[in-house]
């Protein structure tokens, strides 16, 4: 038996995506933002059809998201940011309610969120991961077109 599949591609050409950007820590998330333009670009991205939103942190993520999602402009926002661990549990609030605000966005308005933010414990940690920036930039990519996909079946003929 052959089922009908659905999969995302990795191709930017045409789509138009926003990518919000922590200032706080910026000696990483400005990497990020370099990583996730260059991955944009290899994917035949167009620099016209992105727009880069600078916040104070990425606790201010969730909520620009939302609001760059209502303006229907965008295929797919794409959030980079970098939390490092202190020693107090300010850590936890901050990444806790930035990964679950961007969720919310994204399940709320169907529109892909990607989820670019370091949670690490070290400033080595996050420059380990600076190839993170490309993987949300993948996973926006993938998800933009899954969407696209499902809302071009749900328009089709009926049946």
């Amino acid at each position: 038996m052959e089922y009908k599949t659905h999969e995302g591609h990795l191709d930017a050409r045409g789509l138009k995506f926003a990518i919000v950007v922590a200032r706080f820590n910026s000696f990483i998330t400005e990497r990020l933002l370099s990583g996730a333009l260059d991955a944009l670009r290899r994917s035949g991205g167009n620099q016209d059809d992105v727009e880069v939103v600078r916040v104070p942190g990425s606790w201010e993520m969730p909520v620009v998201a939302r609001a760059l999602v209502e303006t229907k402009r965008f295929d797919g926002i794409i959030c980079l940011g970098c939390v490092v661990r202190g020693e107090t549990a300010h850590f936890d609030y901050v990444a806790s309610e930035a990964a679950s605000g961007l969720q919310l966005a994204a399940i709320e308005t169907g529109v892909p969120v990607s989820f670019g933010v370091l949670t690490v414990d070290t400033r080595e940690q996050a420059e380990e991961r600076i190839d993170r920036a490309t993987d949300a930039v993948r996973t926006a990519l993938e998800m933009a077109d899954v969407f696209s996909q499902l809302r071009a079946q749900a328009a089709g003929p009926l049946r």
